[in-house]
């Protein structure tokens, strides 16, 4: 069962707030920090990677920032710090916020059952294995927003083997990429999600951290609660407010050229991914009608900075108010106990959280959350030591390199004291 959620918080902040008064204002050794130079540049040589873009604030000052390698390699089209990548599972956070300005504004509650706004949740079930191969029986409980935001939900993008074929008849999991993916739909996302709620799930509510459709769920949510489709609720209350200029669901065309290639590795090589839903994407050419709020976004590093330092920031980016501060703090503690992970890692209202020293293998902070997406993007946020970070690259599915791992790490040897005496 979930921990309570009192116990977990306040575990989490008091950890936090020692660690802090222990811990020296570390500041960036330029010298330390430019091997991440050296790295990116290493994997390009090496053909491990085509190109990435690489992006870290301190304090909202930016410390680093470096376009290696090629955007598109077989054009001879060279990276650029404004080249804009496919997000996919970092849409989510974006979504999750979208969710939680409804939530201040009292017109969604965490509580809430998803079967509120999509009727064919009211009555859910799950699939498990018997002799017989499959028994599907009755959810014990409603599904809640907040099981949603946490995917507690019991949720899976239907790709295993238990579930596959059902779906693949509904037009998702296996029909739909590698699960999550739908701009090569021309149906809204809440019909493809009312579609969803006829199918089974794979546990029970609030028993397991199952990764899935639980964010395209939301997204069909917001749409539903403010009248506007999740494309212009995004535009209207996050990207314009927040100056995210290169952040869609589908690019405009004069964008296209500046849209990086994505590669896959195959016989111990990289090669240019293939078009369509596993490969290239239909960012460009789709039908442009499914706004999928779990892994449907494109943007740039500088793009996704700015609304990751809103969040450092506490919900404040400039003059621009989106969330209060007691909101962030509510998502981006672990609000899961141990469903997550067993290791010191654990995951709030969107977000991946780091809960003691060396949660994970990372040596992230206490307190740092972050994400990643499909591609081989990533970001986290680091209140501690004031960091944002992102890394921009695009190779589906990823191949044998941690890249994600090598830049985190690298960005921490570089942390030295601010005082030169310690």
């Amino acid at each position: 069962m979930i921990r309570p959620v009192a116990h977990t918080v306040g575990l989490a902040a008091l950890t936090a707030t020692i660690v802090a008064a222990q811990t020296p204002r570390l500041r960036i050794d330029p010298a330390r920090m430019a091997r991440i130079d050296t790295a990116m540049r290493e994997y390009v040589d090496r053909g491990q990677i085509a190109g990435a873009v690489t992006l870290i604030l301190q304090h909202g000052r930016v410390v680093h920032q470096g376009a290696f390698g090629w955007a598109d390699r077989e054009a001879g089209r060279r990276m650029t710090t404004d080249a804009i990548f496919r997000i996919a599972s970092q849409t989510k956070a974006i979504t999750s916020v979208a969710a939680m300005i409804l939530v201040e504004e009292g017109k969604l509650g965490l509580a809430d059952p998803v079967s509120r706004w999509l009727p064919t949740f009211a009555a859910t079930t799950v699939a498990q294995p018997s002799d017989t191969g499959r028994a599907i029986v009755p959810a014990r409980r409603p599904i809640t927003i907040r099981d949603l935001l946490t995917h507690t939900a019991g949720i899976s993008y239907g790709t295993s083997a238990l579930v596959a074929p059902l779906y693949q008849a509904k037009g998702l999991g296996p029909a739909a990429g590698f699960g999550w993916y739908t701009a090569d739909k021309s149906e809204p996302i809440c019909e493809t999600m009312d579609r969803l709620g006829t199918l089974p799930f794979v546990a029970q509510p609030g028993e397991a951290f199952v990764y899935g459709y639980n964010t395209d769920i939301l997204g069909c949510i917001i749409e539903r609660v403010s009248g506007l489709s999740l494309d212009r609720f995004f535009a209207t209350r996050l990207f314009r407010p927040l100056g995210m200029v290169d952040t869609h669901f589908f690019l405009p065309p004069d964008k296209g050229g500046r849209l990086a290639t994505v590669y896959r590795w195959a016989d111990g090589a990289l090669t240019r991914a293939d078009t369509g839903a596993r490969g290239q994407g239909h960012y460009l050419t789709g039908p442009r009608t499914s706004f999928a709020g779990g892994a449907g976004l494109v943007s740039t590093a500088r793009d996704y900075a700015r609304f990751l330092q809103m969040l450092a920031a506490g919900g404040r980016l400039g003059g621009v108010r989106i969330l209060s501060p007691t909101t962030v703090r509510l998502m981006t503690v672990n609000l899961v106990g141990t469903l997550f992970s067993p290791d010191g890692l654990g995951f709030g209202l969107g977000f991946q959280t780091v809960e003691r020293p060396g949660g994970g293998g990372s040596p992230q902070s206490v307190g740092t959350f972050g994400w990643g997406g499909a591609y081989q993007t990533s970001y986290s946020v680091d209140p501690a030591n004031g960091l944002v970070l992102v890394l921009m690259t695009q190779h589906l599915p990823a191949g044998p390199l941690d890249i994600r791992g090598r830049f985190v790490s690298l960005t921490y040897q570089a942390l030295v004291p601010a005082d030169p005496a310690q």
